[in-house]
């Protein structure tokens, strides 16, 4: 038996993954060490492998715990074993890297061992990682508004999935959020995902506008929850389902239907409580991958709202080149007439 503090060794599959330093607290107000989160990653690898397998991935690294400075890892760290795949990304920068592209469980166990608590899945495939097949609408609530608000965005974002012809998995952000997840076909490149996800957030704007926006600049949002579009721009993630989060309690990111999405609390799915509910109830998204679907609806909204509302492009993060046909990034309160 290993001393208390020793590495230890976990046989995953063919492979051998050493952890050390296994009892080291990773999460101080739950007692929960970095042994425990890597069998947690064990414990759940089936469904987080039909979530992030085969994705190109940025490892967010706590390796002091959630009381440190996490960061990250876009690149495929030194030392890593001959075993761990990798997937060739571009950055809007036009520069390349080489991510993670988990294939197998060992990798999981391998990344947590390095402080790895949020796997973030690029939304594309290693064979092509130009054209999203996942995609992705972040429901994010403000500091004044709660997970409840946030859920009911979530309904009408599934409303108007429905009406566009397509089928969203939800998940809890492992905060106060919702993500929606749609599997699509590979045929759009990250431009065009990113105008779907526009034209449908402005749909739900529409159905809900007290409750509901797509405005990037927070001074215009008025308390409302925001649908995040700009988590569709190239290089931009979410942290995926079944994702440990950077929480001093250890929540993970829960894959649920839609009925358990109204009457969960984020906060009872944790590192601690997951494996069991997994065990006991199943992946809510194992049907995710049946079948992928179109944005022709989608985009076709956002041509009629180009065109019969004046309504284009919006703003691309700040880090993010200028892109053609976007507005000015500059808050419409410090806006120079033109």
């Amino acid at each position: 038996m290993a001393r208390h503090g020793e590495a230890v060794e976990y046989q995953v599959g063919a492979r051998t993954v050493r952890v050390s330093n296994p009892d080291k607290v990773y999460f101080p107000e739950r007692g929960i060490t970095k042994r425990q989160v890597v069998e947690y990653y064990l414990a759940v690898a089936d469904p987080l492998l039909l979530a992030i397998g085969d994705r190109p991935t940025t490892l967010k690294r706590f390796v002091d715990g959630v009381a440190g400075e996490p960061f990250y890892a876009k690149r495929l760290p030194k030392g890593a074993p001959g075993w761990v795949a990798t997937a060739r990304v571009t950055f809007p920068s036009g520069r390349t890297a080489d991510q993670v592209c988990p294939t197998e469980p060992a990798v999981l166990a391998w990344a947590a061992n390095l402080g790895t608590l949020d796997f973030h899945p690029w939304p594309v495939r290693s064979a092509d990682t130009d054209h999203p097949d996942e995609l992705r609408i972040d429901v994010d609530p403000p500091d004044t508004a709660g997970y409840a608000d946030a859920v009911h965005v979530a309904g009408v974002v599934r409303e108007v999935l429905a009406d566009a012809g397509l089928t969203g998995y939800p998940k809890t952000s492992g905060g106060r959020g919702v993500h929606v997840l749609v599997r699509i076909r590979p045929d759009w490149d990250f431009v065009d995902v990113r105008h779907a996800v526009i034209a449908l957030g402005r749909e739900v704007e529409r159905r809900t506008p007290d409750r509901a926006t797509i405005a990037w600049w927070k001074e215009e949002r008025g308390g409302r929850v925001f649908l995040d579009y700009n988590q569709a721009a190239r290089d931009r993630t979410v942290a995926s389902a079944w994702s440990v989060r950077g929480t001093p309690r250890a929540t993970v990111s829960m894959p649920l239907t839609w009925a358990e999405l109204a009457e969960a609390d984020p906060d009872d799915f944790d590192v601690l409580t997951v494996p069991g509910l997994l065990a006991e109830r199943g992946n809510p998204h194992a049907g995710i991958d049946g079948e992928a679907f179109g944005i022709e609806q989608l985009l076709e909204w956002y041509a009629r709202d180009q065109r019969d509302h004046g309504l284009g492009d919006l703003p691309y993060p700040p880090d993010h080149p200028k892109m053609a046909g976007e507005p000015k990034r500059v808050q419409p309160s410090r806006a120079r007439p033109d």
